[in-house]
């Protein structure tokens, strides 16, 4: 139906532009780019039926289905539509996965939601509106302007954006692809008290997300006595909301946030308050799950090699993103693995 689909864009586009007009003062982001129709997949045969479905076909609070949130704005929406078709694809059970989209309050939502629909027609997704400013003033300056964006912080306040009745949740960021069932991930068992789960690197040097200040403040750094902190990538996280909810870990990470405005403890964007509250304090997860920092450092972005092991989810963290070094026709040779998920429409592509 390629006909529909320019039918569909064309109106969507004039659509975008009236209420752009109309409502000044709102600060929008409009997507430049278009995207090919994803395949439909469908669940095989032994998958659990999910009963309760609400309206639009939604079942946002069945515990039977996998959760996934993410966020959604128009400077990663192409790496976001490649992890999704990512998730889809390698999952047994790609109907009984519901996604929760974060979108900062001043983003056009209604262009984002018909991006989404229009690209993933079968999907079932929510989009919900991030208040910027709920965040704003606690975000310090970093070592890349990237990381300072407010939604980088929305992964702290998912236990008060999602619905309540949402009970577990996978978080991913948009910088990545899966090549396994998100459902193992998924089912991650957080034993009695965790809050949540992540691939644990315990032997990268954790004194280093810290700044001279924090280590020579014992008030301080004696947040870490009786803890065996580990680094975690807070890209890929199992997590709990209801114990989220129950300990109120959002006010937690805003308090060491608002440290951080008086004195200077960390330099590297919203990672370091979730160190500081959940450090040592995790289910440790396969390594497979997150093969992070395939994106380079934070400063040049140069090509990385996998770790060693097995594969399961590959994470192009830091300055350098497959998408962009394609464009620029300097690809590292991991963004070849990125590549059969984009969905980006080019001029070039045929309608068939």
């Amino acid at each position: 139906m390629p006909k529909l689909t320019s039918f569909f864009d064309f109106h969507l586009l004039l659509l975008f532009l009236v209420i752009s007009a109309a409502n000044a003062s709102v600060v929008t982001s409009p997507i430049s780019q278009r995207f090919k129709e994803a395949p439909q997949f469908y669940n095989s045969l032994n998958c659990p039926k999910i009963v309760g479905e609400g309206k639009d076909g939604l079942f946002l609070c069945s515990d039977e289905a996998v959760h996934v949130a993410m966020t959604l704005d128009s400077a990663y929406i192409r790496g976001s539509m490649a992890a999704i078709l990512s998730v889809l694809q390698h999952s047994s059970c790609p109907q009984n996965i519901v996604f929760h989209f974060v979108a900062s309050a001043t983003a056009n939502a209604l262009l984002l939601r018909a991006t989404i629909s229009s690209t993933f027609p079968y999907l079932n997704f929510q989009v919900y509106a991030f208040d910027d400013s709920s965040v704003s003033r606690l975000i310090s300056t970093s070592i890349r302007s990237a990381l300072d964006c407010p939604l980088n912080y929305a992964r702290s306040y998912l236990a008060n954006i999602l619905p309540s009745c949402v009970r577990r949740v996978v978080y991913l960021d948009s910088d990545l692809v899966l090549v396994d069932d998100i459902s193992k991930l998924s089912a991650t068992q957080l034993g009695d008290n965790s809050v949540l789960a992540a691939p644990e690197y315990c032997n990268a040097n954790f004194t280093s997300y810290f700044t001279l200040k924090f280590w020579s403040n014992s008030t301080l750094s004696l947040t870490f006595v009786n803890r065996k902190a580990c680094y975690f990538n807070t890209g890929v996280m199992v997590i709990d909301l209801d114990r989220w909810r129950h300990g109120d870990y959002t006010k937690k990470i805003e308090e060491w946030m608002e440290i951080q405005k008086r004195v200077r403890i960390y330099e590297l964007g919203s990672l370091p308050p979730f160190l500081l509250v959940f450090a040592g304090n995790i289910v440790p997860v396969d390594h497979r799950w997150n093969q992070h920092g395939l994106g380079g450092d934070n400063f040049r972005g140069l090509c990385r090699d996998l770790h060693p092991g097995p594969v399961s989810l590959l994470h192009w963290s830091g300055k350098g993103k497959p998408w962009a070094r394609l464009d620029a026709n300097r690809p590292c040779p991991l963004d070849a693995l990125w590549a059969p998920y984009d969905l980006l429409q080019t001029p070039y592509t045929l309608d068939s």
